[in-house]
């Protein structure tokens, strides 16, 4: 019999119940030697106090010894469209305020925790240092009606497999470069992401709290990263030779991969978003003489690795936004918004159609808007 502080906690069949409660764990096998739990092998993770067996605890089988995880105070969790509306009916009946935020089905808030239920997906963010309480206590039991928290080494077994995660920022941002960014991690590297917080960057809307998590990443041993940026006037050229947007960016995701693979030659997969055609990115690695596995996967960003790229591709956009704002004295928005097509209009009023060549995209339908001139090839926008 296992004790978990002083409560009996039985194993029965690929359930652990603890004071009656089970909590799944999705494994083919279990095993005690010496006292101690094991899963396939391997120690199982449990984040709060020690599990004791017969006066034994569960051991992290890479450390050798009990391992404590970091406070949670940010979390993401893929939900049903029935989950996310019985997410609503409990923060209702928990006495949560909702508000309004783009992109969001709903938001709420309840002292100093946020949770955000976003659109595509749908998703569940939260935010907050009661984070780890909630998702123990309320959405787990409640929502998902099983425990995942400390456990994605066992649910999510690929997520912890050496790979490539590869992402961009600015692909639909008239103004500013394209940047394609990778990163490597493995089952270390990705708990220490994990662990911090490392989220798509979509989620993220600060742009203090993408650099700080760019530091984090670049911090973190053996996460090996690359970024590449394409500025508006390389990309013009680029584009009017390519004449396709899937081929130009298969074109960084390939030159990043090539990076990458530099520096990890022994990493035997690399992970990216779902490509519109996937045997465009297919040929560009072809090309480069590069026979890693490709995985590409719609919501690709759900992976550590790939929401590291995207934080990093994000970093390097705002970055370039912000000093070509400064250099030009225009407040450069983001996105091919109405305000958007003020600026380039302010723009142009100011220093010629031809400045729009060092600061935009000229492809976007936007520069038709900007300038009044008929509208580009829809065809080599795909």
């Amino acid at each position: 019999m296992i004790h978990a502080q002083g409560e009996p906690a039985h194993i029965q069949g690929e359930a652990i119940h603890v004071k009656g409660e089970p909590i799944v764990i999705k494994v083919e096998s279990e095993r005690i030697q010496g006292g101690h739990l094991h899963v396939q092998g391997e120690a199982d993770r449990v984040q709060g106090p020690p599990i004791h067996s017969q006066g034994g605890s569960i051991l992290d089988s890479s450390l050798g010894a009990w391992k404590n995880s970091v406070p949670v105070t940010t979390h993401t969790a893929a939900l049903t469209s029935a989950q996310a509306e019985k997410l609503r009916e409990v923060l209702e009946r928990l006495g949560y305020d909702f508000e309004t935020k783009p992109y969001a089905i709903f938001a709420a808030r309840k002292g100093k925790l946020n949770v955000t239920v976003y659109e595509k997906g749908p998703k569940v963010l939260i935010q907050g240092k009661d984070t780890e309480e909630f998702i123990r206590f309320t959405l787990e039991p409640e929502v998902l009606g099983e425990a995942r928290l400390g456990y994605e080494e066992i649910l999510e077994p690929d997520r912890f497999e050496p790979h490539f995660g590869i992402d961009e920022s600015g692909k639909g941002d008239f103004f500013g470069p394209l940047v394609i960014a990778g990163a490597y991690t493995d089952g270390a590297i990705a708990r220490r992401l994990i662990d911090a917080g490392i989220m798509d960057s979509k989620r993220v809307t600060s742009a203090a709290r993408i650099r700080a998590l760019a530091a984090i990443i670049r911090a973190t041993p053996g996460c090996t990263t690359a970024v590449i940026a394409i500025g508006p006037e390389r990309y013009n050229a680029m584009f009017a030779s390519f004449m396709n947007l899937n081929r130009l960016l298969a074109w960084g995701h390939a030159r990043a991969i090539e990076s990458l693979a530099a520096a990890r030659p022994d990493c035997p997969r690399t992970l990216s978003d779902q490509f519109a055609r996937p045997e465009v990115l297919q040929r560009a690695l072809k090309e480069k003489g590069l026979t890693i596995l490709l995985e590409q996967r719609t919501k690709g960003e759900s992976d550590t690795a790939v929401a590291a790229a995207s934080i990093l591709a994000r970093e390097r956009f705002i970055d370039w936004m912000d000093k070509a704002s400064a250099t030009c004295g225009i407040k450069l928005p983001l996105g091919a918004s109405e305000s958007v097509v003020q600026a380039g209009r302010t723009l142009v009023a100011r220093d010629g159609p031809g400045v729009l060549e060092k600061f935009a995209k000229l492809h976007f339908r936007t520069t038709h808007a900007v300038l009044g001139a008929g509208p580009p090839n829809r065809a080599n926008l795909d």
